[in-house]
């Protein structure tokens, strides 16, 4: 065998979610980030298109950050759809991290692999992205707020017209013992066809 297997289950079985609110105030340095992103760029990807691309926002980016997710969620939720909670959360999460990655997707001007494949090939470096994080005992979060999918977002990431903002992950050192967690047995998500 060539790797420890053993190692490789349980990275796997022990990458979790951890929240913003629950990173201590440690900064993580830029080649750890490097390292992060380095392992998250080999992911599978149909074509070898390599369609991630990272907008990283660290020291005054993260406030740079904070107030554009503040000033957009309010452009786009009607006053009466206003959730002073979301709010909140969209301005203090990049910080209270050490690190705000925007994962995002290049349409590959040819088009010869579909979209839904790249978002696809994108999902696994995110994958990849946190397994390193887990590896490293470092908090990973990826959030989906839906104006990540405005034009106000792909405009303010300067995306192309056909690229996307698949997500925004938030990285800190961890405050919190590591949470436990658990999966459904197999045979509840598995069909075995033998014919």
């Amino acid at each position: 065998m060539r790797y420890n297997l053993s190692e490789i289950n349980d990275l796997i079985k022990n990458r979790r979610t951890i929240y913003p609110e629950q990173f201590s105030s440690r900064k993580i340095h830029k080649e750890q980030i490097e390292l992060l992103l380095t392992n998250a760029q080999w992911a599978p990807t149909h074509g070898n298109t390599q369609p991630w691309r990272f907008k990283v926002f660290t020291e005054k980016g993260l406030q740079n950050l904070s107030d554009f997710l503040g000033k957009t969620y309010l452009e786009l939720t009607e006053k009466e759809n206003q959730n002073d909670s979301k709010l909140a959360k969209l301005i203090t999460r990049p910080l209270q991290s050490s690190v705000v990655i925007a994962i995002c997707m290049e349409r590959q001007k040819e088009e010869r692999i579909l979209e839904i494949e790249e978002i696809e090939a994108v999902a696994c470096a995110v994958q990849n992205l946190h397994l390193s994080c887990t590896a490293y005992g470092l908090g990973g979060f990826w959030a989906t707020p839906q104006l990540i999918y405005s034009e106000q977002m792909k405009n303010y990431l300067k995306l192309g017209v056909k690229d996307r903002c698949l997500g925004l992950f938030y990285i800190g050192y961890s405050a919190i013992d590591w949470p436990k967690s658990h999966r459904k047995p197999l045979e509840y998500t598995t069909e075995w066809i033998t014919e």
